[in-house]
């Protein structure tokens, strides 16, 4: 049986400025699922990723692993979940792209051999080999999303969390993305708008609204549920779909 990657148990935070973005969340992952978290501006995705590795830390502990994202463990915590922000250039801040991929190995006391294969394997799986030499900031969004992506790839992490990573992307890189999430053996949580890409990349689906889980099920079941997408303001993002009758 699969052990618990990730167990949120009554979460709640408060914003310094008084802005209630989560409460009272519970909700867990599993090794080796990917959940899709979905819902309107404002619903308190961003802010309930940030919790995953210890950028923000609410009213209880998250869990990775079964160990608690605390300041004392923050190092390990780390190393295991590979954060992927909305916008890169909060990501991105050496020199040039290489540099950028190899911080993070380099910073794990990794060997400059490893080092090495760690940044020509990253950057080939997001196909932005040829880049390596060039400034990050001179890329485009597209760009920069990519190489953000190489750079936790490059940390070999047991999860990773992804937010908004299909914005920006061309449709050829788009499905680059979607291809790339299918081979990675790993546990994966992606909150996106992207609905269809949600649809063909996760096991599961989280909603939220106003801060809150609203409801946890299979892709299928959330994805074509017609009153619940319609409730949430999400019914028409997924283009073509078929819809399901509620009788």
């Amino acid at each position: 049986m699969a052990e618990k990657a990730v167990e949120i148990c009554h979460l709640s935070y408060t914003y310094p400025d008084g802005t209630i973005a989560l409460k009272d969340v519970c909700l867990d992952v599993w090794e080796g699922e990917t959940l899709g978290l979905i819902g309107s501006n404002g619903a308190g995705k961003s802010t309930l990723l940030l919790h995953l590795n210890g950028i923000l830390m609410g009213s209880s502990p998250v869990k990775i692993g079964g160990i608690p994202v605390t300041a004392e463990h923050l190092p390990l915590i780390r190393s295991r979940v590979g954060m992927i922000f909305q916008e890169p250039d909060h990501q991105l801040f050496m020199p040039t792209v290489g540099d950028d991929v190899s911080f993070g190995p380099a910073n794990m006391g990794m060997s400059a051999q490893k080092v090495e294969d760690a940044v020509q394997k990253a950057l080939t799986k997001v196909d932005a080999l040829s880049l390596r030499q060039k400034s990050s900031h001179h890329l485009s969004v597209g760009e920069k999303k990519r190489i953000s992506l190489a750079t936790v790839l490059s940390m070999d992490p047991h999860i990773i969390v992804l937010d908004e990573p299909s914005s920006s992307l061309d449709p050829k890189h788009r499905q680059g993305l979607i291809e790339l999430l299918h081979s990675l053996g790993l546990t994966k949580i992606i909150a996106s708008h992207d609905l269809a890409l949600i649809a063909e990349t996760c096991d599961r689906v989280a909603v939220m609204a106003e801060g809150e889980i609203c409801c946890v099920g299979k892709t299928n079941d959330i994805l074509f549920d017609d009153l619940l997408l319609k409730k949430h303001d999400l019914l028409w993002s997924i283009p073509n779909r078929k819809v399901k009758n509620h009788e």
